[in-house]
């Protein structure tokens, strides 16, 4: 046997497909679960800054999902990490070292220490130490080397809509206090997206990795009255994944993460266009390969290394050639133990030659030394010994043995009086009682036997003629009988189940009654006097017994075979009911291929429990289009909010008639969690299907959601008006920490 480490994804081969065999189905296609995103080392892009000036500032896309940052006259962001932070202290050199971004992914140690700048599931950061530690990445990466620690550049950093002041005040004191930056200034990210893709007037939709956003903007200004929030994004969304897949596989031999969960439902989750048709659907068997997602984790495989047929003929040589001596071996200890068992008797049959003839005393002494109690023992004794002797030369020589005729026993001693016998008389006479009370109990079973074949008979004879002569009434019998054994089995395997739950009834009344078998002071009182034990004296006192081992309704003397009679019953209907089919059997029920949660946990292929890489694999499937439609109704998830369409129409609704229009031609899409397939023509559907007919409409979708944000914001810095939304050192010095300009981002022409 060999174990092999592995994570391919092509499927181990048979002895069928190595023996040329080919398969009936071509090997799935399998997906291998995400390493931690460990980039390795990176160098800085230091150059920036000598070609920076003092006016030049340094853009900083503060996004909970990724951190990204560069100068303002970059075309993409130089930095792109996660706001992680892995800091501790290192035993070997002695000092404290920290990670961050990708960085904090190196190994255990790292990603046992990480922290996350924001709070889970928001836009507000949380972790200011964690914060600091961005901020210092960022700088260093970008080369600054500002006198006295200072960045000597302004910063732009974007943040979320109705971000709290409390968060961009800190933020403000630690770029003034800490990195001595000379001016400050903040923007909505999802503001910048809609100016860098040209837009002037329109509706925003931003779904971002911390929630979903709605916001009118008119002549480049957003309606901030009017703005929606869904607190669903794509950290929700990984998260629900995470929680769905928990509850389908809890006892998952692989360990999922969260960043796993993201990849996922960027990879493999898409927008449903008719979500109830398709759900309802999604389980059949016809075209679940193609919807089924398998997710292959890390795993030890036991490869059995197949011989060759001079190998296979060896082995069964040896095997043939054990079995050989095997049998030698077992006639010679039979010959040795007939030797022995013949000089036995031989012995015995001196001795009873010896006791002839001699005094009772005499006889008494030589049947003592050899441990009998008296001569009907001794000559049971030789009969047995006879008996065996003649059955093993019997086998030896291949003769098989004659039936003999039972003998009837005799009980001489029960009709003498008990004063007319000595002592060992009575005994003898007390153990034939015994012997005829034995014989007698087996002629009754035997008789009670031969009734019972004869009452089944009749009963058998009786349901035929009843079969015969009313078909109808005996179908329904038989259809009543099977559901009734029916809710047995399940009552059964419920109550199999609830046995294995601590908490359930049966097993809270099964610890009870052990809990009085184990006390001192049972629950039944015994009555005043009467200290002797007498559980057994009733029949329902060995009921306890049944209790504790398979709860109240089990039943050992009387069980009932179920399933036996249960294919007793299939059988009878499926000969002569001709509504009653094979695929209604519950056989059939139990087969994996028409099972609905074996296709919705293993797919539509059989699934081999002692395989372990099909024990560590992962199976998408209803879960690729329940995640992404919380967006489009929350309440599957537990959301007491409406959906985007909803609240997007009803946006749309209040406004004015000439606003309603500025507003419809231009509906604009950004936001990772925007990039689902299919989001963009299922929202235009339903958007449409609530619209009055004559409402002109147009969706479009941001040229880069993930980075058009930072490169609206690099394009704003570049402008006139960027200086005037600029808070300087000396403006944040006199008016505190919580200042900040009203700034317009300037109205641009609609594309």
């Amino acid at each position: 046997m060999t174990i092999i480490y592995s994570r391919y994804v092509e499927p181990v081969l048979t002895s069928e497909a190595t023996s040329g065999k080919r398969s009936p189905k071509p090997p799935p296609r399998i997906w291998h679960a995400i390493d931690p995103p460990f980039k390795g080392y990176q160098p800085a892009p230091s150059e920036g800054y000598q070609q920076s000036s003092c006016d030049t500032a340094i853009v900083i896309d503060n996004g909970s999902s990724l951190v990204r940052a560069g100068w303002s006259f970059d075309a993409v962001p130089r930095l792109s990490f996660p706001p992680d932070v892995a800091r501790y202290r290192d035993r070997k050199y002695n000092r404290t070292v920290s990670y961050v971004g990708y960085n904090a992914y190196a190994d255990a140690t790292t990603r046992g220490q990480l922290k996350n700048a924001f709070e889970p599931g928001t836009s507000v950061v949380g972790n200011w130490d964690a914060m600091e530690g961005l901020l210092d990445q960022i700088f260093v990466s970008l080369g600054i080397e500002g006198d006295n620690g200072g960045v000597g550049r302004p910063v732009l950093m974007t943040e979320t809509l109705a971000n709290l002041t409390y968060s961009r005040k800190t933020m403000s004191e630690i770029l003034f206090e800490c990195y001595s930056a000379p001016s400050v200034a903040y923007g909505i990210d999802s503001l910048f997206s809609y100016k860098f893709n040209r837009g002037s007037s329109g509706l925003i939709i931003s779904s971002a990795n911390a929630s979903t956003q709605v916001i009118p903007v008119l002549n480049g200004k957003p309606i901030m009255s009017s703005v929606s929030r869904l607190n669903w994004g794509g950290y929700q969304g990984a998260e629900y994944l995470f929680k769905l897949l928990r509850l389908k596989y809890p006892t998952f031999p692989g360990k999922l993460t969260d960043y796993q969960a993201q990849e996922y439902v960027r990879e493999h989750c898409y927008v449903s266009q008719d979500f109830d048709r398709e759900m309802s659907g999604f389980l059949d068997w016809t075209g679940l390969e193609d919807r089924d997602r398998i997710i292959q984790y890390p795993f030890t495989e036991h490869v059995a290394i197949e011989k060759s047929e001079e190998e296979l003929a060896r082995i069964a040589e040896r095997k043939r050639e054990g079995g050989r001596r095997l049998q030698e071996q077992a006639a010679k200890m039979r010959l040795e133990k007939l030797v022995q068992k013949e000089q036995e008797l031989e012995y015995y049959r001196d001795l009873q030659q010896r006791i002839v003839g001699q005094t009772k005393k005499e006889t008494k002494r030589l049947l003592d030394e050899d441990e009998f109690k008296d001569e009907a023992q001794l000559d049971k004794m030789i009969k047995d010994m006879e008996k065996s002797v003649r059955k093993a030369r019997n086998k030896d020589l291949g003769i098989p043995d004659n039936v003999e005729e039972e003998e009837v026993p005799s009980f001489p001693l029960l009709d003498i009086p008990d004063d007319q016998l000595d002592e060992a008389g009575l005994k003898q006479k007390r153990h034939q009682r015994l012997l005829k009370s034995g014989v007698e109990a087996r002629a009754r079973a035997k008789v009670e036997k031969e009734q019972e074949r004869a009452r089944i008979a009749e009963e058998q004879r009786l349901d035929d003629e009843r079969r015969v002569n009313d078909l109808e009434g005996w179908l329904e019998s038989r259809r009543a009988s099977r559901a009734t054994l029916l809710q047995k089995i399940r009552d059964r395997e419920r109550q199999k189940a609830d046995l294995g739950n601590r908490k359930s009834l049966a097993s809270q009344m099964r610890m009870k009654t052990l809990a009085n078998l184990a006390s001192d002071q049972p629950g039944r009182k015994r009555r005043r006097g009467g200290d002797d034990d007498n559980f057994g004296a009733n029949d329902e006192d060995w009921g306890v017994y049944r209790q504790v081992a398979m709860g109240e309704q089990s039943d050992d003397e009387e069980e009932e075979d179920l399933d036996a009679e249960m294919k007793n019953v299939e059988a009878q209907l499926l000969k002569y009911d001709p509504g009653f089919s094979e695929s209604k059997t519950m056989a059939a029920q139990k087969d994996w291929t028409k099972s609905l949660m074996h296709a919705f946990l293993r797919g539509p292929r059989p699934f081999d429990s002692e395989s372990q890489q099909e024990t560590h694999q992962l199976h998408l499937n209803v879960e690729r289009i329940r995640v992404p439609e919380v967006l489009f109704q929350p309440a599957i998830a537990g959301l007491d909010q409406a959906g985007i369409v909803d609240t997007a129409a009803d946006m749309i609704g209040m406004s004015s008639p000439q606003d309603r229009n500025s507003v419809l031609r231009d509906i604009f899409l950004t936001g990772g969690n925007t990039l689902f397939k299919g989001f963009e023509e299922r929202l235009s559907r339903e958007l449409r299907a609530v619209l009055p007919i004559e409402a002109s409409m147009r969706i479009r979708q941001a040229s880069d959601p993930l980075l058009d944000a930072w490169k609206g914001a690099a394009q704003w810095s570049n402008e006139s008006s960027f200086k005037l939304a600029l808070v300087t050192r000396e403006e944040y010095q006199e008016k505190g920490s919580d200042y900040l300009k009203e700034h317009n981002l300037g109205n641009t022409a609609a594309p």
